[in-house]
């Protein structure tokens, strides 16, 4: 794009001379605009942190007088005139406690705290100076030396029981998987954070003989937080469509709160969500406010926290305020859009006013560079008249009559051209016919030759072959029945020789194999056979059983993929003696627990590809052209007949064989077999294709 753009600029006066108008515009008012809208966003930020800083200020006095609040309710409950009279009316200690425990608890319901009981000075019961199972608490001492006290304690599950079995229940929350939280192997949330209050009680000398106790629970307090909200954001002191909101931690979990767990649902509070662990580390472990944005369960807002202290000095939760920074942001957007906007439109005007004026100077000097461009092209075409009469308008007559001299020029140049490119084409074609006869030839006469070197051979080794057989079998023939006769005459006697005698024979066979291979070789037209119809799978299916033992002894897998559809021209027992020496070949050559896979295709529809591939040692490429020669083995065994007496049967039948090999991956063997052995063979181009697909 900025390369088109460049391009663009640097090929036409009319965008450079727009460029050298809008370049103020272009650089001017972006960095305006930028400034203005960092200058604005940072004042702005730092006023929304400014008030959340003022909005947890107030959220802490607000905390602290409800505190003393329920304090100075204590100390009305203690002074009164009914709970004196109640309690200096001791006349045995069941009397005491049916006269005071039903005032304890209609002021306990009256002034809203969850539990009201007497203390003795050690903090046992005050009738019952055996039960002391009342939370140990601090304040005790405190209220003693100092006079009335109140903090933040916090209970645990039992200790509530103990004052009240109804007060577990209030306090349990199941702690919700909060996005950004810290890991937490717990689920659920069974402490209290109480408003814990000690009022001492003197007699008539003024000396202390009781305490006074009460305690709020602030879990789930929702009037107590909803309280703190309003004042903290009263009406208008937000944006309309923000969210001022109130939360009391019990270490990082939501225990009282006004926040909404999803923004759509704004009546269902985020209570047993935590907070984040960015906030965590900050506020409970170091003890410092955070005063920043955050992530509250499933929004960002503009928030403050700070550490909640109980009455031993330790950190046990945290108290925050904060609001939606989404409205803010939008409200950042829509003054950016406005800026942009601004900008696009002042942008649009100078293009436009800059745009018409050039296109009063550089309309003509367009016109003669449209032309030029054309005629380049090819096109025959001409400035003409131009309405100006100023030195452009010159220009642009004299190059109309430049053009028409070069067109005639032109024209004449082109007529010789054309004459001596068809002398061209006759040339060309002529010496084309020439060298294709002169390849045909070419070609037919290495064809000849390679013909005329094989019959040399073959007459020459069939001579030879013929003479061998002749002298080799005679001998062969008395040897197997000699062999026979021993046999017969030793009786049971030959069983100590039995091995031996076996070795003779089957070696006496492999001489005849290897003169019936030679024979074959050097003489195929006495064994050539009509060609009939061959299934080639059922070829693969019948050589499975002469070969499986020697699969078995290497423990090699044998893999089958016979998809070929096609018969071909040939014959069963030729083919299967092909397949024979290429999968005993590939036997040899593979290591144990390696594999043969055997595959067969359909070939267009002119025959079948046939494939061997192993996973051998291969065949090095210095010895890979020799491998179809008579008597050539890589190996210390074998008689180096098996590839070329196969490669004889399938020229017979108009087959073509093809060998790929890398050594160390394994060898791969492709024959082409036609359905119509009088066919032409297909070309190498043909081979590479389908043994790709193979």
């Amino acid at each position: 794009m900025f390369k088109r753009l460049y391009a663009l600029i640097t090929q036409s006066l009319r965008y450079k001379l727009l460029l050298l108008v809008l370049m103020p515009v272009l650089i001017v008012m972006p960095t305006v605009i930028g400034m203005a809208y960092i200058w604005s966003n940072e004042i702005s930020y730092r006023q929304l942190l400014m008030k959340v800083t003022g909005d947890l200020s107030v959220a802490h006095e607000s905390f602290l007088r409800a505190q003393k609040g329920y304090l100075a309710k204590l100390a009305l409950i203690a002074e009164s005139y009914s709970f004196r009279v109640a309690l200096e009316k001791q006349v045995s200690s069941s009397e005491q406690t049916l006269t005071i425990s039903p005032l304890l608890k209609k002021f306990q319901q009256k002034e809203g705290f969850d539990f009201l009981y007497l203390v003795k000075r050690n903090g046992c019961d005050y009738w019952h100076v055996n039960q002391c199972d009342f939370k140990k608490s601090s304040l005790l001492e405190t209220s003693l030396k100092n006079g009335p006290s109140t903090g933040i304690e916090i209970f645990s599950a039992e200790e509530l029981g103990g004052i009240d079995p109804s007060l577990p229940k209030k306090v349990y929350l199941s702690l919700i998987p909060t996005p950004r939280a810290k890991p937490t192997d717990r689920t659920i949330e069974n402490r209290g954070m109480v408003i814990h209050s000690y009022y001492p009680i003197r007699n008539n000398r003024g000396k202390v003989e009781a305490f006074l106790v009460g305690g709020v629970l602030v879990n789930k307090d929702f009037a107590f937080v909803d309280r703190l909200r309003d004042i903290v954001y009263s009406k208008g002191s937000l944006a309309d469509d923000s969210l001022g909101t109130i939360t009391v931690f019990l270490e990082d979990v939501r225990i009282n709160t006004n926040v909404p767990r999803l923004l759509q649902s704004p009546t269902k509070r985020a209570l047993g969500t935590r907070v984040s662990e960015e906030v965590r580390n900050k506020v409970l472990d170091q003890g410092e406010s955070w005063i920043d944005r955050a992530f509250v369960v499933s929004e960002w807002y503009v928030s403050a926290y700070e550490p909640i202290v109980d009455v031993n000095g330790q950190r046990v939760g945290m108290l925050y305020a904060g609001f939606l920074e989404a409205p803010f942001i939008d409200v950042y957007l829509e003054g950016l859009f406005k800026l942009l906007f601004l900008f696009v439109a002042v942008t649009l005007f100078c293009v436009i006013g800059a745009m018409l004026v050039a296109r009063s100077i550089f309309k003509p000097i367009e016109a003669m560079a449209n032309v030029i461009a054309r005629v380049q092209k090819g096109d025959d075409l001409r400035i003409g008249w131009i309405k100006a009469k100023d030195e452009v308008a010159t220009l642009a007559n004299q190059f109309d009559a430049l053009l028409d001299q070069l067109h005639h020029q032109r024209d004449q140049i082109q007529e010789g051209a054309d004459e001596l490119e068809r002398k061209v084409d006759q040339r060309t074609f002529q010496l084309q016919q020439r060298t294709k006869a002169l390849e045909r030839n070419i070609k037919l006469l290495e064809r000849t030759r390679e013909q005329l070197v094989a019959k040399e051979k073959l007459a020459a080794i069939g001579e030879l072959t013929a003479g061998i057989a002749h002298e080799i079998n005679n001998p062969t023939a008395v040897i197997l029945g000699n062999m026979d006769l021993m046999t017969a005459e030793l009786g049971e006697n030959a069983s100590s020789v039995e091995q031996e005698t076996r070795l003779i024979i089957q070696q006496v066979y492999r001489i005849r194999s290897i003169i019936n291979n030679l024979l074959q070789y050097s003489r195929p037209s006495d064994f050539q056979s009509h060609p009939m119809p061959v299934d080639i799978n059922q070829v693969v299916k019948d050589t499975l059983v002469l070969v499986q033992h020697d699969l078995d002894r290497k423990e090699v897998l044998l893999k089958l993929d016979l998809r070929a559809q096609h018969r071909v021209r040939g014959n069963h027992q030729q083919f299967q003696q092909v397949l024979i020496n290429l999968i005993v070949n590939a036997t040899n050559a593979t290591a144990k627990n390696g594999t043969i896979t055997i595959r067969t295709r359909n070939w267009k529809d002119e025959g079948v590809l046939f494939v061997v591939r192993d996973t051998g040692f291969g065949i090095t490429s210095d010895i890979l052209p020799q491998i179809f020669d008579p008597f050539f083995t890589s190996s210390n065994s074998g008689t180096g007949l098996g590839l070329s007496v196969s490669y004889g049967i399938l020229q017979r039948f108009q087959a073509e064989i093809e060998v790929r090999s890398r050594p160390g991956f394994g060898s791969c063997f492709y024959i082409w077999f036609r359905k119509d052995a009088e066919d032409q063979l297909m070309n190498g181009e043909e081979r590479d294709i389908f043994a790709d697909i193979a």
